[in-house]
């Protein structure tokens, strides 16, 4: 049973677990959304304004050679072409012609490397800047984010869209900095809407905080502290959330047509548009997820129609961030957990490869039209020696400190684990050449 139909189902019973889902899973926005979601604007040098991270996620992994890092001709080049780009002197693949005209608000990186060759562990890698380990699960930089200034009310401020098979999550910070989940944007968030009217609604509401929450208190905590639990903080967090005006920063609905149709008429492009929405309320991290990279066979194809969701979305997110004076404040970050190989399956594919691929970065700090990095092309190339051909190499590490950096957090730091295991928040360093210095 959802929370919307506990509530307002004439024919359920309230379901305190579906709930406490809704409240306890994610962390909620910092008192400036209220100011924002009230129509008062703040400039995006004034330093009550939140950084923000929104994350375009490739889920599968995106080929470097079909994206950001062509070599048109030869055995590994494709059947792509390289355009010139609004950065001078960067080419990009011919796929992504509409995000080639706002590579001059970033830099690319095009020599990242990894020691993950499997899915699994390196979106863990990426996504955390640190390996896989059975003894403990590491937050994602979402989490990070929102822990560094750890205040909250109405709505979640890490949030994924369309969070395919690795939404983000708090790891040992507990829970509740794991992201909120939604879909296509085109549909209403669920389990907010009531559906009885509203006095039957606050007769369910009491009867929940006033009999439900009581009689769970004496069952549960006999000789303990009642607010240990914090079910009732937790169920009014829920509660608050559900009356919120803004819910309505999800809903990209509300923008014109021509807004939404510039994004494209996907899920992907109506969740860029909705994480820009999110960021103007307060929203601290927002995840957008774009399937379809793994191109083990007809790599061309496959790769080519990832792009033509990307492409348009992308864009059109960096467009608007700066149109909105928001890029200053907000780091977009795009790319997925590893690249593809310089060679041709026997299929027509690309297979994993985590020794050299693409990422971009852009706003909030970060160097405008550059490229950091470089793999090699065909006259350079050894098969036998695949790391070697990757000029100023980036570790996974090092871009998190990066992003970090960028977003005001100490990565130095030490956190506790719930055992009582101090973690650095990163064991990277930023990578100098990529930061804006100006």
């Amino acid at each position: 049973m959802n929370l919307r139909n506990a509530l307002c189902s004439p024919s359920a019973h309230l379901s305190r677990r579906n709930l406490l889902t809704t409240a306890s899973g994610s962390l909620f926005l910092s008192p400036l959304a209220k100011i924002l979601a009230a129509g008062e604007s703040t400039k995006s040098g004034d330093p009550s304004r939140p950084l923000s991270i929104i994350l375009l996620w490739l889920e599968g992994g995106a080929s470097q050679f079909e994206t950001f890092d062509p070599h048109p001709g030869g055995k590994i080049g494709g059947e792509v072409r390289a355009i010139a780009t609004s950065a001078g002197g960067i080419e990009i693949a011919d796929t992504l012609p509409q995000l080639a005209e706002q590579l001059h608000h970033g830099s690319l990186i095009r020599s990242v490397t990894s020691k993950e060759g499997d899915h699994e562990r390196a979106v863990y890698n990426i996504k955390t800047g640190y390996r896989p380990d059975p003894t403990l699960i590491h937050p994602s930089i979402g989490a990070i984010v929102c822990h560094n200034d750890d205040i909250g009310s109405d709505i979640p401020r890490h949030v994924s869209i369309m969070p395919g098979n690795s939404p983000a999550r708090g790891g040992y910070l507990g829970a509740k900095y794991d992201a909120f989940k939604i879909y296509d944007p085109a549909n209403p968030v669920p389990d907010v809407a009531k559906r009885v009217d509203q006095q039957r609604y606050d007769e369910r509401i009491g009867d929940l905080m006033n009999i439900a929450e009581k009689k769970f208190s004496r069952r549960r905590l006999i000789n303990a502290d009642a607010q240990r639990t914090l079910h009732a903080a937790t169920t009014q967090r829920a509660l608050t959330m559900m009356s919120s005006d803004q819910l309505n920063a999800f809903d990209v609905m509300q923008e014109f047509r021509d807004v939404r149709d510039g994004f494209g008429d996907t899920p992907f492009g109506r969740g860029c548009l909705a994480a820009i929405r999110l960021i103007e309320v307060g929203v601290r991290c927002v995840e957008v997820t774009l399937g379809g990279w793994d191109s083990h066979i007809n790599n061309h194809s496959l790769q080519s129609a990832a792009c033509g969701s990307l492409d348009p979305a992308a864009a059109s997110l960096l467009r608007m961030l700066a149109e909105r004076d928001l890029l200053k404040t907000t780091l977009v970050v795009i790319g997925g957990e590893f690249g593809r190989t310089p060679e041709f399956n026997p299929a027509g594919g690309r297979d994993h490869w985590p020794h050299g691929f693409s990422m971009m970065l852009a706003g909030c700090g970060i160097r405008k039209g550059h490229v950091h990095g470089a793999t090699a092309g065909d006259a350079d190339y050894d098969s036998e020696k695949p790391a070697s051909g990757v000029s100023d190499p980036v570790t996974v590490s090092d871009l998190h400190a990066t992003m970090l950096k960028t977003m005001g957090v100490d990565f130095h730091k030490q956190l506790e684990t719930p055992i009582g295991r101090p973690m650095f928040i990163s064991e990277g360093k930023p990578i100098d050449a990529v930061l804006d210095h100006a």
